[in-house]
């Protein structure tokens, strides 16, 4: 993503704040229907912004947003292709290609479960899924579209119009597009894993391996829960986890300007994580093994590293043991 200030975050505010008001889109239209998350009965209710709320217009025109390369300067590009369901909406490249086979620095994250999120991006630097669908359409090195081109394009097509009237009662507009989209990634949200239905009361979900990985990741041996922690495996703090000495990347700091900073990533959700490599903000690391080497290790030596970040010891069954507990973080 493209590094953002928070100077630039209030204007991208004030843009969707402004495009809001001017379209008058808050309320549904009278004959949508609003869409049920169908939650898993264990997940708790995200919260959804009441001038956002989720249709089945809405979400079902951000779908169509998310998987159409009409978002992207040479129509070649689109969210979904750096974001695969089949991956988690994750990529499974360390750097996925932009428009051009353009790069960016930071490898495309899980979109599954980020409803729940207090950030987005790596470096928190956007504080939600409306704001965020504008820094990938704009960016050079991802879709690198003009907005008011990108909205020309939406008018002019033969279906668009009528969705975004059917969704927001306006024609195709800014506002409506990151409304859209951010509606539709509101809907990802699965929590069908084996380690779901051993919440549930299925103690026969995880496998005896799988139970002794549980116990070794909750305990002070190998202390992943303390960052990974909840029912998302995520504490959405920034941490640095010593993968560099030194950082090209600086992370949190580019948005708070904090020396402790520098170096810090958000924490992300381990949901998912067999499906998602590879691994760190960078995409660096390649396998569930290695991340747990590295982890093993200790990391290398920074000044902002979280104590947390030291030298342990597994066996070979324990490191078995904990990827088949990670693994079993995988929805159906």
């Amino acid at each position: 993503m493209k590094y953002l200030t928070l100077k630039v975050i209030i204007w991208l505010e004030i843009i969707l704040l402004v495009g809001c008001q001017k379209e008058n889109i808050q309320a549904p239209a009278p004959k949508d229907e609003f869409y049920s998350l169908n939650l898993p009965p264990h997940f708790p209710q995200p919260e959804i912004p009441e001038d956002n709320l989720l249709t089945k217009n809405r979400v079902e025109l951000g779908r169509l947003l998310f998987s159409d390369p009409i978002l992207s300067r040479d129509s070649t590009v689109s969210c979904a292709s750096c974001h695969k369901s089949e991956l988690a909406f994750a990529d499974n490249r360390s750097i996925s290609p932009g428009v051009q086979g353009r790069l960016g620095k930071r490898n495309a994250p899980s979109l599954l479960y980020r409803a729940y999120a207090t950030s987005l991006n790596w470096d928190g630097g956007v504080p939600t899924l409306e704001l965020q669908a504008l820094v990938p359409i704009q960016d050079h090195a991802e879709l690198d579209m003009d907005f008011g081109t990108l909205v020309e394009r939406l008018k002019r097509h033969p279906r668009y119009p009528a969705l975004f009237q059917a969704a927001y009662q306006t024609e195709p507009n800014e506002a409506g597009i990151v409304k859209a989209l951010a509606a539709f990634q509101r809907t990802l949200i699965k929590g069908t894993s084996d380690y779901d239905r051993y919440l549930l009361g299925d103690s026969s979900a995880l496998s005896p391996s799988a139970k002794r990985g549980k116990d070794l990741f909750f305990s002070e041996t190998a202390e992943c829960f303390h960052c990974h922690s909840g029912l998302f495996f995520t504490d959405e703090t920034f941490q640095n986890n010593g993968l560099y000495a030194e950082y090209k990347d600086q992370g949190r700091f580019l948005i708070t300007g904090r020396e402790r900073d520098k170096g810090k990533f958000r924490v992300p959700s381990l949901r998912n994580v067999a499906l998602t490599a590879p691994y760190m903000h960078d995409g660096s690391i390649p396998t569930l093994e290695a991340v747990i080497e590295h982890y093993m290790k200790g990391g290398a030596k920074h000044p902002a590293k979280s104590p947390l970040i030291r030298p342990f010891t597994l066996t070979p069954q324990q490191k078995e043991d904990l990827i088949n507990f990670l693994k079993s973080l995988t929805d159906k």
